[in-house]
C-alpha cells in the first residue's frame, strides 16, 4: 500500500466512478483499476461493491477512507513542514543568554520575525557567560548571548552591542556631587562588583596605584544593583543593566578599558539551520 494507491482509492470514493475518478485523475482507467485491485487484494479484502449507480465502499472500505483520508492529510502537512523548515520559516530556535543582555535583544525585529513566522518557537536559557559557553559545547542551545572577555577558540562570533562600566549610587555618602568619574574616584569607596570582571578591576586599579576596597562580589549585575540599593557601596556594572534595573544615580566611568561587548556565539563548523541563519542576521550591528 503506498500514497499513490491511497489517493487513486480517494478520488474513487469521491467521484463514485471509475470512469470519473480516472478523468479527475488525468489518467487512463485500466492503470486506475490495475492500482484498486493491488491495494485489494494486499489488504486481503473487496473494499467496493459495484451498482446501477456506481460504487458502494464495503464496511473495508470505509474503514480504509477514514485512515486513507489521515495519511493523505498528514503527508500534505509533514511537505508544508519540511518546505518551511527548509526555508527557516518553521521550528525551534535555543537562546541562551546572560541576565544582562535585555538592551541587546533586537525586540522590533524579532517581533517582526514572529509576527512573519508565526511557527517558529523561541527556548530561552539563562545562565552566565561561562553558563552560556558550558550549554554551547554540550549541544543545549544553538546560539548564545554573552559578555566580553571570553575565549573565543572554536567559536563564531558577531559584536553586538559594546558599552561601557557604570557606577550605580543610592547612598549620598558615596560620590556625592558627581556627574562623572574616573578611577581615581573609586579609590576610598567601597565596591560593589561580580565575580565576571574582578580580575580586569583589579588589573586596572593596580596600573593606577590603588588598592580597592571591594565590600561585596556577587554573580550577577542584578544582585549589585541590589546590594548598591541597600547602601553597601557603589555597584560597578555594564550602563545597559544600570538603565534597566536602578532607581538610583547612574554616573559614568571616564575609562574605556572597561567597555564590555555583547556577543552573539556559536560553534565552529556547525550545521546551522536557515532557520539560525535567519537569527543571527537578525542581531547585525
Amino acid at each position: 500500500m503506498n500514497l499513490k494507491q491511497l489517493q487513486y482509492f480517494i478520488a474513487v470514493v469521491e467521484e463514485k466512478q471509475i470512469t470519473a475518478a480516472a478523468k479527475k485523475l488525468n489518467i487512463a482507467q485500466p492503470p486506475l483499476s490495475y492500482q484498486l485491485k493491488q491495494l485489494e487484494a494486499e489488504l486481503e479484502t473487496k473494499l467496493f461493491t459495484r451498482t446501477a449507480h456506481g460504487i458502494v465502499l464495503t464496511d473495508a472500505g470505509m474503514m480504509l477512507e477514514k485512515y486513507a483520508r489521515k495519511i493523505l492529510d498528514l503527508t500534505t502537512v509533514a511537505e508544508e513542514k519540511v518546505k518551511k523548515t527548509t526555508k527557516g520559516e518553521l521550528g525551534k530556535i535555543s537562546l541562551g543568554t546572560v541576565s544582562s543582555s535585555a538592551a541587546a535583544l533586537p525586540i522590533g525585529k524579532l517581533k517582526e520575525f514572529r509576527k512573519y513566522y508565526p511557527e517558529i518557537n523561541f527556548e530561552i536559557f539563562e545562565s552566565n557567560t561561562y553558563g552560556i559557553l558550558e550549554k554551547l559545547f554540550n549541544g543545549e542551545i544553538d546560539l548564545g548571548l554573552v559578555r566580553t572577555p571570553f575565549n573565543q577558540r572554536e567559536l563564531e562570533t558577531k559584536i553586538v552591542m559594546e558599552e561601557p562600566m557604570v557606577a550605580v549610587v543610592n547612598s549620598d555618602d558615596y560620590l556625592k556631587g558627581k556627574k562623572k568619574i574616573g578611577i581615581d574616584d573609586l579609590e576610598e569607596v567601597p565596591l560593589i562588583i561580580y565575580r565576571r570582571f574582578e580580575n580586569i578591576f583589579r588589573q586596572t586599579f593596580s596600573q593606577f596605584g590603588i588598592n580597592p576596597y571591594i565590600a561585596v562580589k556577587c554573580d550577577d549585575a542584578r544582585t549589585a544593583i541590589y546590594w548598591a540599593k541597600l547602601e553597601m557601596g557603589v555597584a560597578l556594572v555594564p550602563a545597559s543593566c544600570a538603565k534597566n534595573y536602578t532607581n538610583g544615580r547612574i554616573i559614568p566611568i571616564n575609562y574605556p578599558g572597561w567597555n564590555t561587548q555583547l556577543t552573539l556565539i556559536w560553534l565552529k563548523n556547525s550545521n546551522k539551520s536557515p532557520l539560525i541563519l535567519k537569527l543571527i542576521e537578525l542581531f547585525s550591528v
